[in-house]
């Protein structure tokens, strides 16, 4: 079978890209990729070596969700077109929502990683204004959820909230994200450290719960600290003595602090899902998580769950962890088996070739 799929080369859509592009090619299908938004660094297609039956096509095109991005979107649709013509897909893999609509007899996979208003929602309390943007921005979404075949979500709370925000899809179902366990090192000797990744200047991240509540236990967070062209997110909050910022880091790095940490905080009031805790759960770390619905959803008793959105709660569970090592050795485990048993790559992998033969299986047949 030959995948078409669509990525933005930002965050975890970019690593889900990776996986499942790594996935089809090694189950024997052809794939080409496009790629929107920044070109991709260097390190970020080092991956590419392993498969080079792939067929990658990078773009600038600006993403669908950015206020500016009217024009591009329109010319981005034109170029997709032109390109599913010319490469003849049995299948679209989409990882926007404004390409749910093009003018293809090919069918449309659509995947709901995340959406503006559900992040404002959970970020500001309330729906966005009804400015110009966002009614074009929610209008573009409803049309591609509408056309699409089929929604796929990585929780069933993100797919609820599409149908909530936007419009019911007339197919949806849910696959949930995976990662490659060879890729971390679930055995090497933990520290008494808290680990957590993210931007610090995003909201929906909410990696300043860690600095607010001062607290005994060592903690290192990696990301970015300052958005492009701003200032420092952290200006205003103070570092405590325990924190240690240490900026954004390659996947080998992260690999070495995951392995090496005996917890994971997931402080997040914004997840459709979540690889970072995931990752952490296959290097055997204890999470500890916000309490969201994504989060029971995907993780149930194998999380350990703070007061949502509460620095001194968070502070209070990651004490109590530390205080009882049979416990945390026990929650490391249980994450790192819930991981194992649902959220390998592999998994994900085989579920969208059973999704890709469902879809084309009408098409072919007429």
């Amino acid at each position: 079978m030959h995948v078409l799929i669509t990525s933005d080369t930002v965050g975890g859509v970019w690593t889900y890209t990776q996986e499942l592009v790594t996935g089809l090619i090694e189950a024997g299908h052809r794939v080409t990729l496009v790629s929107f938004g920044k070109l991709p660094l260097p390190h970020q297609t080092g991956w590419m070596e392993a498969v080079p039956e792939l067929d990658y096509r990078p773009t600038e095109y600006q993403l669908e969700w950015m206020e500016t991005a009217e024009k591009d979107v329109e010319e981005s649709k034109h170029y997709l077109e032109r390109l599913v013509r010319e490469t003849e897909p049995d299948i679209l893999n989409l990882s926007q929502y404004c390409y749910g609509d093009i003018a293809v007899d090919v069918p449309k996979v659509v995947i709901a990683h995340s959406d503006v208003v559900s992040w404002w929602v959970a970020v500001h309390g309330t729906e966005p204004e009804d400015t110009p943007w966002i009614r074009n921005y929610r209008e573009m979404v409803s049309a591609g959820l509408q056309c699409a075949d089929v929604v796929v979500a990585p929780s069933q709370w993100m797919l609820q909230a599409i149908s909530k925000y936007y419009s019911a899809p007339s197919s949806g179902t849910v696959i949930h994200n995976g990662r490659s366990p060879g890729l971390f090192d679930p055995d090497n000797a933990k520290q008494d450290y808290v680990l957590s990744v993210g931007r610090l200047w995003d909201a929906g991240k909410q990696i300043s719960l860690l600095l607010q509540d001062e607290q005994d236990a060592p903690i290192l967070i990696a990301g970015w600290e300052r958005e492009p062209g701003r200032g420092p997110a952290t200006s205003a909050t103070p570092v405590p003595a325990n924190v240690r910022l240490l900026g954004a880091k390659p996947q080998s790095q992260l690999r070495d602090l995951y392995s090496r940490a005996a917890l994971y905080a997931a402080t997040s009031r914004y997840e459709p899902f979540g690889l970072s805790p995931l990752e952490a759960a296959l290097s055997r770390c204890a999470l500890v998580l916000n309490d969201l619905p994504v989060f029971h959803e995907l993780w149930g008793d194998a999380g350990q769950y703070f007061e949502k959105n509460n620095a001194a709660g968070l502070a209070r569970v990651i004490a109590k962890l530390r205080r009882d090592s049979e416990k945390l050795r026990q929650q490391g485990h249980r994450a790192y088996q819930r991981a194992l048993d649902n959220f390998s790559a592999r998994r994900m992998v085989a579920e969208y070739e059973t999704l890709y033969r469902e879809v084309t299986m009408p098409a072919r047949a007429a």
